[in-house]
Protein backbone atom coordinates (compact mmCIF):
# COMPACT_ATOMS: atom_id res chain seq x y z
CA UNK A 1 0.00 0.00 0.00
CA UNK A 2 1.12 3.75 -0.68
CA UNK A 3 2.68 5.48 2.01
CA UNK A 4 -0.11 8.15 1.76
CA UNK A 5 -2.56 5.35 3.43
CA UNK A 6 -0.57 4.23 6.31
CA UNK A 7 -2.23 6.47 8.68
CA UNK A 8 -5.28 4.54 8.15
CA UNK A 9 -6.16 1.18 9.93
CA UNK A 10 -9.39 0.68 7.89
CA UNK A 11 -10.05 1.18 4.17
CA UNK A 12 -13.32 0.95 2.79
CA UNK A 13 -15.08 0.76 -0.89
CA UNK A 14 -18.87 2.03 -0.45
CA UNK A 15 -21.38 1.72 -3.08
CA UNK A 16 -24.59 3.37 -1.87
CA UNK A 17 -27.80 3.11 -2.58
CA UNK A 18 -31.04 4.45 -1.42
CA UNK A 19 -31.98 1.59 1.09
CA UNK A 20 -28.65 0.06 1.44
CA UNK A 21 -24.79 0.47 0.39
CA UNK A 22 -22.60 -2.55 -0.17
CA UNK A 23 -19.24 -2.09 1.34
CA UNK A 24 -15.57 -3.90 1.23
CA UNK A 25 -13.63 -3.79 3.85
CA UNK A 26 -9.94 -4.44 4.25
CA UNK A 27 -7.68 -3.95 7.62
CA UNK A 28 -4.60 -2.99 8.48
CA UNK A 29 -3.88 -6.07 10.78
CA UNK A 30 -6.32 -8.35 7.84
CA UNK A 31 -5.23 -8.67 4.29
CA UNK A 32 -8.11 -10.90 2.94
CA UNK A 33 -11.36 -8.11 1.94
CA UNK A 34 -14.97 -8.99 3.44
CA UNK A 35 -17.80 -7.62 2.00
CA UNK A 36 -20.89 -6.42 3.81
CA UNK A 37 -24.65 -4.21 3.68
CA UNK A 38 -25.14 -1.75 5.64
CA UNK A 39 -28.74 0.06 5.80
CA UNK A 40 -29.18 3.93 4.42
CA UNK A 41 -30.80 5.01 8.13
CA UNK A 42 -28.74 7.36 10.16
CA UNK A 43 -29.35 4.68 13.04
CA UNK A 44 -27.66 2.17 11.15
CA UNK A 45 -24.72 3.87 9.38
CA UNK A 46 -24.04 5.30 13.51
CA UNK A 47 -24.26 1.62 14.65
CA UNK A 48 -21.78 -0.05 11.79
CA UNK A 49 -18.96 2.67 11.65
CA UNK A 50 -19.00 3.13 15.58
CA UNK A 51 -18.52 -0.43 15.85
CA UNK A 52 -15.93 -0.59 13.06
CA UNK A 53 -14.10 1.92 14.78
CA UNK A 54 -13.75 -0.08 18.20
CA UNK A 55 -12.77 -3.18 16.87
CA UNK A 56 -9.71 -0.99 14.78
CA UNK A 57 -9.39 2.17 16.77
CA UNK A 58 -7.73 3.70 14.50
CA UNK A 59 -8.88 6.04 10.94
CA UNK A 60 -10.72 5.09 8.45
CA UNK A 61 -10.76 5.73 4.66
CA UNK A 62 -13.86 5.39 3.22
CA UNK A 63 -13.70 5.80 -1.08
CA UNK A 64 -17.41 6.42 -2.77
CA UNK A 65 -19.11 8.02 -5.72
CA UNK A 66 -20.20 11.13 -4.29
CA UNK A 67 -18.58 14.60 -3.00
CA UNK A 68 -22.47 15.50 -1.35
CA UNK A 69 -25.53 13.49 -0.45
CA UNK A 70 -26.98 11.76 2.76
CA UNK A 71 -24.14 9.16 3.01
CA UNK A 72 -21.67 11.84 2.70
CA UNK A 73 -22.97 14.22 5.09
CA UNK A 74 -23.65 11.62 7.71
CA UNK A 75 -20.11 10.81 7.33
CA UNK A 76 -18.10 13.59 7.84
CA UNK A 77 -19.15 14.16 11.14
CA UNK A 78 -16.81 11.71 12.46
CA UNK A 79 -13.58 12.77 12.85
CA UNK A 80 -11.80 9.90 12.39
CA UNK A 81 -13.07 8.91 9.22
CA UNK A 82 -11.83 10.54 5.80
CA UNK A 83 -13.98 10.49 2.53
CA UNK A 84 -12.25 9.83 -0.80
CA UNK A 85 -14.91 10.82 -3.58
CA UNK A 86 -14.16 8.71 -7.04
CA UNK A 87 -15.61 10.25 -10.30
CA UNK A 88 -18.06 7.87 -11.76
CA UNK A 89 -16.63 7.82 -15.18
CA UNK A 90 -13.15 7.00 -13.28
CA UNK A 91 -14.76 3.87 -11.67
CA UNK A 92 -17.34 2.93 -14.74
CA UNK A 93 -13.89 2.71 -16.92
CA UNK A 94 -12.33 0.77 -14.07
CA UNK A 95 -14.92 -1.65 -14.14
CA UNK A 96 -15.05 -1.74 -17.37
CA UNK A 97 -11.74 -2.40 -17.90
CA UNK A 98 -12.11 -5.52 -15.31
CA UNK A 99 -15.49 -6.84 -16.75
CA UNK A 100 -15.51 -7.35 -20.67
CA UNK A 101 -18.95 -8.56 -20.38
CA UNK A 102 -20.28 -5.46 -19.05
CA UNK A 103 -21.50 -7.55 -15.91
CA UNK A 104 -22.23 -5.06 -13.00
CA UNK A 105 -23.16 -5.65 -9.11
CA UNK A 106 -22.71 -3.44 -6.06
CA UNK A 107 -20.09 -5.40 -4.08
CA UNK A 108 -18.01 -5.37 -7.09
CA UNK A 109 -17.96 -1.53 -7.68
CA UNK A 110 -17.08 -0.87 -3.88
CA UNK A 111 -14.25 -3.75 -4.24
CA UNK A 112 -13.11 -1.60 -7.42
CA UNK A 113 -13.53 1.82 -5.34
CA UNK A 114 -11.61 0.29 -2.83
CA UNK A 115 -8.42 -0.45 -5.12
CA UNK A 116 -8.28 2.98 -6.74
CA UNK A 117 -8.01 4.73 -3.36
CA UNK A 118 -5.32 2.30 -2.08
CA UNK A 119 -3.13 1.89 -5.77
CA UNK A 120 -4.09 5.03 -7.19
CA UNK A 121 -3.83 8.20 -4.23
CA UNK A 122 -2.43 10.65 -6.80
CA UNK A 123 -5.41 10.50 -8.66
CA UNK A 124 -8.03 10.47 -5.40
CA UNK A 125 -7.76 12.81 -3.25
CA UNK A 126 -9.36 13.15 0.00
CA UNK A 127 -12.24 15.33 0.30
CA UNK A 128 -11.77 18.49 2.51
CA UNK A 129 -14.15 20.81 4.53
CA UNK A 130 -14.77 23.73 3.53
CA UNK A 131 -15.98 26.74 6.72
CA UNK A 132 -19.39 26.15 7.40
CA UNK A 133 -20.22 29.47 5.75
CA UNK A 134 -19.42 28.73 2.91
CA UNK A 135 -21.12 25.29 2.84
CA UNK A 136 -23.89 26.74 3.78
CA UNK A 137 -23.52 29.07 0.96
CA UNK A 138 -23.22 27.07 -1.46
CA UNK A 139 -26.63 24.97 -0.61
CA UNK A 140 -28.36 27.87 -0.64
CA UNK A 141 -27.17 28.65 -4.17
CA UNK A 142 -28.04 25.70 -5.65
CA UNK A 143 -31.40 25.47 -3.73
CA UNK A 144 -32.01 28.94 -5.02
CA UNK A 145 -31.44 27.73 -8.95
CA UNK A 146 -33.62 24.97 -8.19
CA UNK A 147 -36.30 27.01 -7.13
CA UNK A 148 -35.41 28.91 -10.58
CA UNK A 149 -35.73 26.21 -12.66
CA UNK A 150 -38.48 25.16 -11.01
CA UNK A 151 -40.61 28.44 -11.63
CA UNK A 152 -39.10 28.76 -15.28
CA UNK A 153 -41.08 25.26 -15.93
CA UNK A 154 -44.36 26.20 -14.46
CA UNK A 155 -44.33 29.77 -16.23
CA UNK A 156 -43.54 27.59 -19.24
CA UNK A 157 -47.13 25.49 -18.53
CA UNK A 158 -48.38 28.75 -17.94
CA UNK A 159 -47.92 30.19 -21.24
CA UNK A 160 -48.70 27.05 -22.68
CA UNK A 161 -52.45 26.88 -20.82
CA UNK A 162 -53.15 30.72 -21.77
CA UNK A 163 -52.21 30.06 -25.46
CA UNK A 164 -55.13 27.65 -25.30
CA UNK A 165 -58.03 29.75 -24.51
CA UNK A 166 -56.90 33.45 -23.37
CA UNK A 167 -53.66 34.54 -25.14
CA UNK A 168 -53.74 38.72 -24.61
CA UNK A 169 -51.84 38.84 -22.14
CA UNK A 170 -49.43 37.64 -22.96
CA UNK A 171 -49.17 40.50 -25.47
CA UNK A 172 -50.21 42.62 -22.51
CA UNK A 173 -47.42 41.69 -20.66
CA UNK A 174 -43.48 41.53 -21.27
CA UNK A 175 -42.34 39.34 -18.22
CA UNK A 176 -44.78 36.34 -17.33
CA UNK A 177 -42.91 35.10 -14.35
CA UNK A 178 -44.02 38.34 -11.99
CA UNK A 179 -46.36 38.97 -8.77
CA UNK A 180 -47.97 41.51 -11.30
CA UNK A 181 -48.49 39.00 -13.78
CA UNK A 182 -49.94 36.40 -11.43
CA UNK A 183 -51.85 38.94 -9.92
CA UNK A 184 -53.86 39.76 -12.84
CA UNK A 185 -54.39 35.98 -13.90
CA UNK A 186 -55.35 35.55 -10.52
CA UNK A 187 -58.06 38.01 -10.57
CA UNK A 188 -59.56 37.97 -14.37
CA UNK A 189 -58.52 34.56 -15.57
CA UNK A 190 -60.62 35.03 -18.58
CA UNK A 191 -60.94 37.41 -21.20
CA UNK A 192 -65.08 37.30 -20.17
CA UNK A 193 -64.18 38.49 -16.65
CA UNK A 194 -61.92 40.65 -17.42
CA UNK A 195 -64.30 42.02 -20.27
CA UNK A 196 -67.39 42.42 -17.47
CA UNK A 197 -64.79 44.35 -14.96
CA UNK A 198 -65.36 48.27 -14.89
CA UNK A 199 -62.44 49.90 -16.49
CA UNK A 200 -61.89 51.71 -13.04
CA UNK A 201 -61.33 49.05 -11.07
CA UNK A 202 -59.20 47.57 -13.98
CA UNK A 203 -57.10 50.80 -13.80
CA UNK A 204 -57.02 50.98 -10.28
CA UNK A 205 -55.18 47.72 -10.53
CA UNK A 206 -52.39 48.76 -12.63
CA UNK A 207 -52.19 51.97 -11.25
CA UNK A 208 -51.92 51.09 -7.40
CA UNK A 209 -48.87 48.75 -8.30
CA UNK A 210 -46.89 51.80 -9.68
CA UNK A 211 -43.52 50.96 -11.29
CA UNK A 212 -43.18 51.12 -15.29
CA UNK A 213 -46.79 49.25 -15.32
CA UNK A 214 -48.38 52.71 -14.66
CA UNK A 215 -47.26 54.43 -18.28
CA UNK A 216 -48.45 51.66 -20.57
CA UNK A 217 -51.63 51.57 -18.42
CA UNK A 218 -54.23 53.24 -21.29
CA UNK A 219 -52.55 50.90 -23.56
CA UNK A 220 -53.53 47.92 -21.63
CA UNK A 221 -57.46 49.14 -21.35
CA UNK A 222 -57.54 50.07 -25.05
CA UNK A 223 -55.82 46.74 -25.61
CA UNK A 224 -58.98 44.90 -23.37
CA UNK A 225 -61.49 46.66 -25.29
CA UNK A 226 -60.63 45.27 -28.41
CA UNK A 227 -59.66 41.88 -27.89
CA UNK A 228 -61.54 39.08 -28.94
CA UNK A 229 -62.34 35.65 -26.79
CA UNK A 230 -60.35 32.74 -28.89
CA UNK A 231 -62.98 30.68 -27.92
CA UNK A 232 -66.49 30.12 -26.72
CA UNK A 233 -65.99 26.04 -25.58
CA UNK A 234 -66.93 26.47 -21.68
CA UNK A 235 -65.32 22.95 -21.49
CA UNK A 236 -62.11 24.52 -22.46
CA UNK A 237 -62.45 27.38 -21.30
CA UNK A 238 -63.29 26.28 -17.22
CA UNK A 239 -60.38 23.72 -17.64
CA UNK A 240 -57.83 25.94 -18.75
CA UNK A 241 -58.75 28.46 -16.24
CA UNK A 242 -58.19 26.44 -13.52
CA UNK A 243 -55.19 25.61 -14.24
CA UNK A 244 -53.69 28.95 -15.11
CA UNK A 245 -55.18 30.33 -11.55
CA UNK A 246 -53.27 26.82 -10.00
CA UNK A 247 -50.02 27.53 -11.63
CA UNK A 248 -49.61 31.02 -11.18
CA UNK A 249 -50.57 30.32 -7.39
CA UNK A 250 -47.63 28.25 -7.34
CA UNK A 251 -45.24 31.19 -9.14
CA UNK A 252 -46.31 33.32 -6.27
CA UNK A 253 -45.19 30.97 -3.80
CA UNK A 254 -41.60 30.29 -5.48
CA UNK A 255 -41.33 34.18 -5.99
CA UNK A 256 -41.74 34.34 -2.52
CA UNK A 257 -39.78 31.82 -1.60
CA UNK A 258 -36.64 32.88 -3.96
CA UNK A 259 -36.75 36.43 -1.92
CA UNK A 260 -36.31 34.79 0.99
CA UNK A 261 -33.41 32.90 -0.07
CA UNK A 262 -31.83 36.39 -1.76
CA UNK A 263 -32.07 37.83 1.64
CA UNK A 264 -30.17 34.72 3.07
CA UNK A 265 -27.70 35.36 0.52
CA UNK A 266 -26.94 38.15 0.64
CA UNK A 267 -26.76 38.28 4.51
CA UNK A 268 -24.25 35.47 3.97
CA UNK A 269 -22.26 36.50 1.66
CA UNK A 270 -21.61 40.18 2.88
CA UNK A 271 -19.69 38.87 5.81
CA UNK A 272 -17.71 36.75 4.06
CA UNK A 273 -13.81 37.68 3.57
CA UNK A 274 -13.61 37.68 0.02
CA UNK A 275 -16.90 39.16 -0.92
CA UNK A 276 -15.13 42.60 -1.79
CA UNK A 277 -12.65 40.57 -4.18
CA UNK A 278 -16.03 39.32 -5.86
CA UNK A 279 -17.69 42.68 -5.92
CA UNK A 280 -15.43 44.28 -7.61
CA UNK A 281 -15.55 42.62 -10.91
CA UNK A 282 -18.20 44.16 -13.46
CA UNK A 283 -20.95 42.50 -13.87
CA UNK A 284 -21.61 40.95 -10.51
CA UNK A 285 -24.92 41.41 -9.34
CA UNK A 286 -26.66 39.83 -6.11
CA UNK A 287 -27.02 36.49 -7.64
CA UNK A 288 -23.76 35.96 -9.54
CA UNK A 289 -21.53 37.35 -6.75
CA UNK A 290 -22.52 34.36 -4.21
CA UNK A 291 -21.86 31.74 -6.99
CA UNK A 292 -18.13 33.06 -8.58
CA UNK A 293 -17.66 32.96 -4.61
CA UNK A 294 -18.73 29.37 -4.10
CA UNK A 295 -17.32 28.28 -7.54
CA UNK A 296 -13.52 29.82 -6.05
CA UNK A 297 -13.81 28.37 -3.00
CA UNK A 298 -12.33 29.41 0.33
CA UNK A 299 -8.66 26.88 -0.33
CA UNK A 300 -6.21 28.83 -2.36
CA UNK A 301 -4.31 25.92 -2.73
CA UNK A 302 -7.43 24.40 -3.96
CA UNK A 303 -6.55 25.44 -7.69
CA UNK A 304 -2.22 26.11 -8.73
CA UNK A 305 -3.50 27.74 -12.30
CA UNK A 306 -6.27 29.28 -14.31
CA UNK A 307 -5.80 26.29 -16.24
CA UNK A 308 -7.26 23.99 -13.33
CA UNK A 309 -10.43 26.42 -12.79
CA UNK A 310 -11.29 26.29 -16.84
CA UNK A 311 -11.28 22.61 -16.83
CA UNK A 312 -12.97 22.10 -13.58
CA UNK A 313 -15.56 24.40 -15.14
CA UNK A 314 -16.18 23.15 -18.22
CA UNK A 315 -15.08 26.49 -19.95
CA UNK A 316 -11.69 25.17 -21.33
CA UNK A 317 -12.35 22.97 -24.89
CA UNK A 318 -11.50 19.65 -25.33
CA UNK A 319 -9.42 18.63 -28.39
CA UNK A 320 -9.08 15.13 -29.33
CA UNK A 321 -6.56 13.47 -31.64
CA UNK A 322 -6.78 10.48 -33.75
CA UNK A 323 -4.33 10.14 -36.73
CA UNK A 324 -4.76 12.84 -39.00
CA UNK A 325 -7.94 13.98 -37.28
CA UNK A 326 -8.56 16.34 -34.66
CA UNK A 327 -11.95 17.13 -33.02
CA UNK A 328 -12.43 20.39 -30.39
CA UNK A 329 -15.62 20.28 -28.18
CA UNK A 330 -16.21 21.51 -25.02
CA UNK A 331 -16.62 19.41 -22.15
CA UNK A 332 -19.42 17.37 -21.31
CA UNK A 333 -18.38 16.27 -18.04
CA UNK A 334 -17.88 18.68 -15.66
CA UNK A 335 -19.72 21.26 -12.85
CA UNK A 336 -22.46 22.75 -14.98
CA UNK A 337 -23.77 24.73 -12.69
CA UNK A 338 -20.37 26.66 -12.54
CA UNK A 339 -19.77 26.76 -16.08
CA UNK A 340 -23.61 27.90 -16.16
CA UNK A 341 -22.24 30.66 -13.70
CA UNK A 342 -19.22 31.50 -15.70
CA UNK A 343 -20.87 31.88 -18.78
CA UNK A 344 -23.89 34.11 -17.12
CA UNK A 345 -21.47 36.35 -15.71
CA UNK A 346 -19.09 36.76 -19.05
CA UNK A 347 -22.91 37.48 -21.01
CA UNK A 348 -23.39 40.26 -18.04
CA UNK A 349 -19.86 41.69 -18.18
CA UNK A 350 -20.14 42.97 -22.12
CA UNK A 351 -22.07 45.85 -21.44
CA UNK A 352 -20.03 46.31 -17.80
CA UNK A 353 -16.54 46.30 -19.23
CA UNK A 354 -15.20 48.25 -21.97
CA UNK A 355 -12.40 45.90 -22.98
CA UNK A 356 -14.87 42.65 -22.32
CA UNK A 357 -17.31 44.71 -24.99
CA UNK A 358 -14.59 44.88 -27.40
CA UNK A 359 -13.51 41.12 -27.26
CA UNK A 360 -16.64 40.22 -27.81
CA UNK A 361 -17.46 42.34 -30.68
CA UNK A 362 -14.01 41.12 -32.02
CA UNK A 363 -15.20 36.93 -31.36
CA UNK A 364 -18.41 38.03 -33.08
CA UNK A 365 -16.76 39.68 -36.31
CA UNK A 366 -14.28 36.93 -36.78
CA UNK A 367 -17.68 34.55 -37.33
CA UNK A 368 -17.77 33.01 -33.40
CA UNK A 369 -21.73 32.75 -32.50
CA UNK A 370 -23.27 34.74 -29.89
CA UNK A 371 -22.32 31.37 -26.98
CA UNK A 372 -18.91 30.18 -28.28
CA UNK A 373 -18.38 34.38 -28.08
CA UNK A 374 -19.49 34.44 -24.14
CA UNK A 375 -17.74 31.55 -23.81
CA UNK A 376 -14.30 32.46 -24.89
CA UNK A 377 -14.82 35.89 -23.45
CA UNK A 378 -15.33 33.56 -20.00
CA UNK A 379 -12.53 31.69 -20.61
CA UNK A 380 -10.17 35.11 -20.54
CA UNK A 381 -12.22 36.14 -17.35
CA UNK A 382 -11.28 33.06 -15.26
CA UNK A 383 -7.88 34.07 -15.61
CA UNK A 384 -8.29 37.73 -14.38
CA UNK A 385 -10.45 36.23 -11.74
CA UNK A 386 -7.83 33.44 -10.85
CA UNK A 387 -5.32 35.96 -10.38
CA UNK A 388 -7.41 38.76 -8.21
CA UNK A 389 -8.62 35.18 -6.35
CA UNK A 390 -4.82 33.89 -5.89
CA UNK A 391 -3.33 37.37 -4.59
CA UNK A 392 -6.44 38.32 -2.91
CA UNK A 393 -6.32 41.64 -4.82
CA UNK A 394 -9.53 43.34 -6.00
CA UNK A 395 -10.18 43.78 -9.63
CA UNK A 396 -9.18 47.04 -10.94
CA UNK A 397 -10.70 47.84 -14.88
CA UNK A 398 -8.22 50.59 -15.07
CA UNK A 399 -5.50 48.56 -14.49
CA UNK A 400 -5.98 46.09 -16.58
CA UNK A 401 -6.60 48.44 -19.21
CA UNK A 402 -3.27 49.86 -18.80
CA UNK A 403 -1.61 46.22 -18.88
CA UNK A 404 -3.64 45.63 -22.32
CA UNK A 405 -2.01 48.90 -23.90
CA UNK A 406 1.44 47.87 -22.42
CA UNK A 407 1.35 44.56 -24.20
CA UNK A 408 0.05 46.46 -27.56
CA UNK A 409 -2.70 44.30 -27.37
CA UNK A 410 -5.13 44.92 -30.58
CA UNK A 411 -8.49 45.26 -28.30
CA UNK A 412 -7.02 48.57 -27.20
CA UNK A 413 -6.37 51.14 -29.86
CA UNK A 414 -2.85 53.09 -30.02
Amino acid sequence: MKNDHQKFTVWIGLDWANRKHDVCIQTADQPDRSFGVIGSTPEAIEAWIQDLHKKHNGQIAVALELNKGPIVYALQKYAFVTLFPVHPLMLARYHQAFSSSGAKDDPSDAALALDLMIHYPEKIKPLTSPSCELQKLRHLVEQRRTLVEDKRRLVNRLINALKQYYPQPLEWFAHRDTDLFCNFINRWPTLQQLKRAHQTTVRRFFVSRGGRTVPKTDERIDAIKQAVALTHDRAVIESHSLLVTTLSKQIQLLNAAIREFDQEIEVLFESMDDARLIKSLPGIGHCLGPRLLVAMGEDRNRFQHAGEVQNYAGIAPVTERSGQKAWVHWRWRCAKFLRQSFIEWARKTVKTSYWAGLYYEQQRAKGSSHQAAVRSLAFKWIRILFRCWKSRTPYDESKYLKALRKRNSPLIAT
